[in-house]
């Protein structure tokens, strides 16, 4: 029976070390047939409900941009606050501004996909760059940066997202989570086949938006916006990715673990709707991540210790060469320092979303 969970241990490994190497492979994308000389002209669709005090710090970082031709698209999603006053007092000023106003209708109530597919009709512009109230551009090249990438083949540009660096053990955490997040993402565009998309940070064009008619298949379903619509629009042919630093937006990380973890049991329930051969990936790496962790400690008691951690070995030094290099690229080094413990922390983390989502699941799902 040992040899038999040996051999079990022994494959999780080398699957997991396979995976390893096939994540690498997104850092060593190609630049060939980018566009990196015409400034496509670019709206700028920025959602916000809510959202003035962000809008303040937001706008004028985009209005700052370094780019020849662009317009900004405010999508004011039935504020309460003073979001609409603080708005419109930015484009009185700036003629580049529009602002879109969305009222609640029983139809879409709140509906995200609803007010963007308004904001992106009524922008002027065929190449579209999205980002949240609470979300700021690290550079004035962020929409250099993204656009270029815009090609006659490639309709969507894939970006990221990063937490701000705070000292606290939750935000260690929650970063690590985001980069191995960034991992998956870049590493199954680099492969064509992607599969999600960071909120706060993507461009797509409209024709790629209409072909898929917008949202239409999952309007109903109020999450999962860029996730979903990835599944429907982006193939290997027509997507691409940015891991330029300064393509880079940043937000404030989570200060609440319980809501932390409603988000990401959300996120976790939207998987069930990707594609069967993602979900089959995904999953299949996580399944023998654990399994590896559970029979290295079995077999290390058991069986052999020597050899058991000579195997395991193999997986921690591929694992800190993908990861570490995959950290130093998205600017978030520190994290190689704490990785076992993020790692086996994070495995804890989506073991008790599974059992939080065998429960119960979101409450405004249908």
């Amino acid at each position: 029976m040992l040899s038999v969970i040996f051999c079990i241990f022994v494959a999780c490994t080398v699957l997991q070390i396979t995976y390893l190497f096939a994540f690498y492979s997104f850092l060593s994308k190609s630049k060939k047939g980018y566009n990196n000389s015409v400034e496509l002209p670019v709206s700028v669709i920025i959602f916000g409900k809510d959202q003035g005090e962000n809008l303040l710090k937001l706008i004028p970082s985009i209005l700052e941009q370094e780019y020849s031709v662009f317009e900004i698209v405010i999508i004011n999603n039935a504020s309460s606050d003073e979001t609409n006053h603080i708005i419109e007092s930015f484009a009185e000023e700036h003629a580049a501004i529009k602002v879109v106003e969305v009222e609640n209708i029983e139809a879409f109530w709140a509906s995200k996909k609803y007010a963007l597919t308004l904001g992106i009709k009524a922008s002027k512009h065929d190449h579209l760059l999205f980002t949240n109230a609470n979300c700021n551009p690290v550079s004035k090249t962020w929409i250099f940066e993204m656009s270029k990438n815009f090609t006659s083949k490639k309709g969507i540009v894939l970006g990221y997202k990063k937490y701000r660096k705070e000292n606290s053990v939750m935000n260690l955490f929650v970063r690590y989570e985001n980069l191995i997040t960034a991992i998956k993402c870049f590493s199954f565009a680099k492969k064509g086949s992607p599969f999600m998309a960071f909120d706060g940070n993507l461009a797509y064009d409209k024709a790629t938006f209409f072909k898929v008619k917008g949202f239409i298949n999952h309007m109903k379903i109020n999450a999962g916006l860029e996730d979903l619509f990835i599944k429907d629009a982006a193939t290997k042919e027509n997507t691409s990715f940015c891991l330029s630093e300064n393509s880079f937006v940043e937000t404030d990380a989570p200060t609440s673990f319980y809501k932390w973890f409603i988000d990401k049991k959300e996120v976790a329930f939207i998987k069930k709707n990707y594609k069967y051969k993602h979900r089959l990936i995904l999953n299949t790496f996580t399944f023998t991540k654990i399994l590896f962790y559970i029979l290295t400690i079995i077999l290390s008691i058991l069986y052999s210790y020597t050899l058991t951690l000579t195997i395991a070995a193999l997986y921690f030094i591929t694992n800190y060469i993908v990861v570490g290099s995959s950290a130093k690229k998205l600017k978030e080094p520190q994290i190689i320092f704490f990785l076992p413990f993020l790692e086996i922390g994070l495995l804890l983390f989506q073991i008790s979303i599974f059992i939080a989502n065998l429960t119960s699941k979101p409450t405004h799902w249908k």
